[in-house]
């Protein structure tokens, strides 16, 4: 059983405001498979710094809108 991620996103509501973007393109403008933004954007998977960054690139959005990492006091 693969442990999830506390890492957090919002990419499917980015990718909605990005003209309904989906999946797949997503994953063509970042040079991933669609299998792979599924994942992130469930959270059982995290991006390497550098697919973040695409990411939020092609969403035209900051990282840390696109991403989030729950503090000690937070909830994850």
């Amino acid at each position: 059983m693969v442990k999830p991620t506390r890492v957090a996103n919002n990419i499917r509501a980015l990718r909605f405001a990005a003209g309904e973007l989906t999946q797949a393109e997503l994953a063509a403008r970042v040079g991933v498979t669609r299998q792979t933004i599924i994942a992130i954007e469930q959270g059982k998977y995290s991006p390497s710094l550098e697919i973040a960054f695409q990411i939020a690139h092609a969403l035209g959005a900051r990282l840390d809108e696109v991403f989030s990492y729950p503090t000690n006091g937070d909830p994850a």
